[in-house]
């Protein structure tokens, strides 16, 4: 016997962008996740997987050990073990998505034991923070450790994936703070552009303001509700993908034409971010996933022209220059230590509602 934990109970904790969809709750960007306090030996999820590419896999935490769990069943509601013979004590387990578009899910409550006692969730973190980023904000292909500075393995099929291994992500859990991360493997600033979702690319334009950002879903794109969240610092990480032109010459951030071009799109997205969010800090970065410094000098230019101390550029020390694949465990902590310190830096005045 088992007792059933609803999706709506209030002792679960949620973090990232979620909408409640049929009986359930959908998990739709990377890093997205539930939390449940609970006094027993073992406990279950039961979701409904909609699959798009790639193996299928979702995180765990454990009272805080990291996991996975790889299935194959697809539309249909199953119920994985995340943990079984756990001491009679109280647990902490988080579950979380791995991937990116690979797919997408609904969490349809947990399983625990039938006497188990469900407990109120910890002091609830009151930092907050947002990110908007690519594959490296994701967490893609962090895992592939053997690859370090080095290229991606080939034919890996998203098993490497793991958003819970993201600069972003890290950065947050040092700083004590909440964090939606809206990130996209492939993505670039404008539609038609970029590497996801070809040949039909989808860039930030139209994915930024999105809780279901999967034209292909069921019910297609739906969107964000942005008083559901305000946070106090939004990082925006876009701009490794921009050159790509499918089918064509790849853009050039230094001409002109289309360096203001691509300016000013970043610059509106910005803008409709701060006037939902006018007090919070904005911090443009990009990665040190190897790329032209001339898109770091835009960026720069960017943040100069908005003339607001609350939107800045923060450079890493090897910005563009550390790796030629994605970035392993070892450099998103080194992202994430940088810019910890950088933001911590700022006080704790920028944490005040």
């Amino acid at each position: 016997m088992s007792l059933f934990i609803n999706p709506d109970d209030r002792e679960l904790s949620y973090m990232g962008r979620t909408e409640a969809y049929g009986n359930g709750v959908r998990f739709v960007f990377a890093g997205t996740s539930v939390t449940i306090r609970f006094r027993g030996t073992f406990v279950k999820c039961i979701i409904r997987n909609h699959k798009f590419f790639n193996v299928q896999e979702i995180g765990t935490v454990v009272d805080g050990k990291v996991g996975k769990i790889t299935f194959e069943q697809k539309e249909e509601d199953i119920t994985l073990s995340i943990a079984e013979g756990l001491e009679n004590k109280i647990h902490e387990v988080t579950l979380y998505k791995r991937q990116d578009a690979a797919h997408y899910f609904e969490f349809k409550g947990f399983e625990v034991d039938d006497n188990a006692e469900v407990l109120e969730p910890k002091n609830g973190l009151k930092r907050r923070m947002e990110c908007y980023g690519d594959s490296v904000s994701a967490g893609a292909v962090v895992e592939a450790v053997q690859n370090t500075a080095s290229n991606d393995p080939e034919g890996h099929e998203g098993i490497y994936d793991n958003s819970w291994y993201a600069f972003p992500m890290i950065t947050a859990r040092n700083l004590g703070a909440r964090i939606n991360n809206i990130a996209q493997g492939g993505i670039a600033i404008f539609d038609k552009t970029g590497y996801y979702h070809a040949p039909d690319h989808i860039g930030m334009e139209t994915v930024y303001n999105k809780m279901c950002y999967f034209p292909e879903a069921e019910g297609g794109y739906t969107d964000w509700d942005f008083s559901k969240y305000t946070p106090h610092v939004v990082l925006f990480a876009v701009g490794q993908n921009d050159p790509h032109n499918e089918g064509g010459e790849d853009f050039d951030i230094t001409d002109p034409v289309y360096r203001e071009k691509w300016k000013s799109r970043y610059k509106a997205i910005i803008n409709d971010l701060r006037s939902k969010y006018p007090r919070a800090v904005f911090i443009l970065v990009l990665t040190v996933l190897m790329h032209d410094p001339a898109w770091d000098k835009a960026v720069d230019e960017i943040a100069r022209e908005f003339g607001d101390p609350r939107v800045m550029h923060f450079v890493f020390k090897r910005t563009g220059a550390a790796t030629p694949g994605h970035p392993r465990i070892t450099e998103q902590y080194e992202m994430a230590e940088e810019l910890t310190a950088f933001i911590s830096g700022m006080g704790d005045d920028i944490w005040r509602d």
